[in-house]
């Protein structure tokens, strides 16, 4: 699908509830932007299904239907599960254009491929991925430093460029091999920038554990919410650094899905509309309905972040910064 089709209930749900609580001017500071000739294999994951293919100009069109009257500029990657080289490539021409972009690499990704990247190709910094790993690794087993290793922190900290971390594991953010690298990061490498993607993956209550307890004591580290539609990880979240290093992002073109979710036992599931995602019988992440009347992936998103704001009593600043001034500040983005 080109651009966003609103649906009624969507125009409803955006007037009503998000258009005067967000600020004029938004940086989406996680957008991937991929051609379908980029992959290497049809993905089975409803991840996969519902964001096959978005180009450039595709996501420029979705902005203005899906947020109308609000200024929008992306910070922009490539699919990281899909060819990097090519992907990369396609983001460099985007830049060109004007964007802010992030270079997609693996574990092995030599050194002066990530140093040409951001010191003479535009790329502000990169976007790991635990995919992206040596594969003798179980990819319930793998460890940040298997996907980014310390050779490629070193590097990012001596530039001062930026690290957008999707985090693997099972059990998330409250994994405690995840927490234990995290601080390590946060110690050892005081000018990256890092940023944990999604909250850490803290998409049901249960991913959250106790990680905060350890990660309110960083002074470096932010987060974005993108693709996380529960509000208890995203106060949480605010509570334990502050408005000033959370940052939004929507894991574009995801959020376009028809949906809503629900959590059943530290589970979450994406209820959809009947045959709008092909068979999804076999996905625990995916549930069908004939119903109910379904908005979109990015709205459930604002909605929680927007009853999180309310329950900490968020100033305007606040969600400005969160919104705009962070990635802003972060990113050298100005509009």
């Amino acid at each position: 699908m080109f651009g966003y089709e609103a649906s009624e209930y969507d125009k409803k749900v955006y007037e009503e509830e998000l258009r005067d609580f967000l600020p004029d001017k938004i940086i989406d500071t996680h957008v991937h932007l991929s051609k379908a000739e980029f992959l290497t294999k049809e993905s089975t994951t409803w991840v996969g299904k519902v964001s096959r293919e978005c180009i450039y100009e595709d996501i420029k069109q979705t902005f203005l239907d899906i947020l109308p009257g609000k200024q929008v500029k992306p910070v922009i990657m490539a699919m990281p599960t899909r060819d990097h080289l090519r992907g990369n490539a396609y983001i460099e021409d985007c830049i060109k254009q004007g964007e802010a972009g992030l270079f997609c690499t693996k574990f092995d990704t030599p050194l002066k491929d990530i140093e040409a990247a951001i010191t003479k190709r535009g790329f502000k910094g990169i976007k790991p991925y635990p995919g992206n790993r040596p594969l003798y690794i179980p990819m319930n087993e793998v460890r940040i430093f298997d996907f980014m290793p310390h050779e490629q922190l070193k590097l990012l900290n001596d530039l001062g460029s930026v690290a957008l971390l999707h985090i693997g594991r099972d059990k998330r953010l409250k994994d405690p091999v995840n927490v234990a690298q995290l601080m390590e990061i946060e110690e050892k490498y005081p000018n990256l920038k890092l940023i944990v993607a999604h909250i850490g993956r803290a998409y049901s209550p249960e991913d959250l554990g106790d990680a905060f307890e350890t990660l309110k004591h960083t002074k470096n580290m932010m987060f974005d919410f993108c693709a996380n539609t529960l509000s208890e990880a995203i106060e949480e979240c605010l509570k334990a650094v502050g408005p000033k290093r959370l940052m939004y992002g929507t894991d574009m073109p995801v959020t376009k899905m028809r949906m809503r979710r629900i959590t059943e036992n530290g589970n979450y599931i994406n209820i959809v509309p009947k045959g709008l995602y092909g068979d999804v019988s076999g996905d625990v992440h995916m549930r069908e309905t004939e119903d109910e009347e379904l908005t979109c992936f990015l709205y459930e998103e604002l909605r929680a972040f927007k009853k999180a704001a309310q329950n900490l009593g968020l100033s305007k600043e606040d969600i400005n910064d969160v919104f705009y001034g962070n990635a802003s500040k972060l990113y050298g983005i100005e509009f």
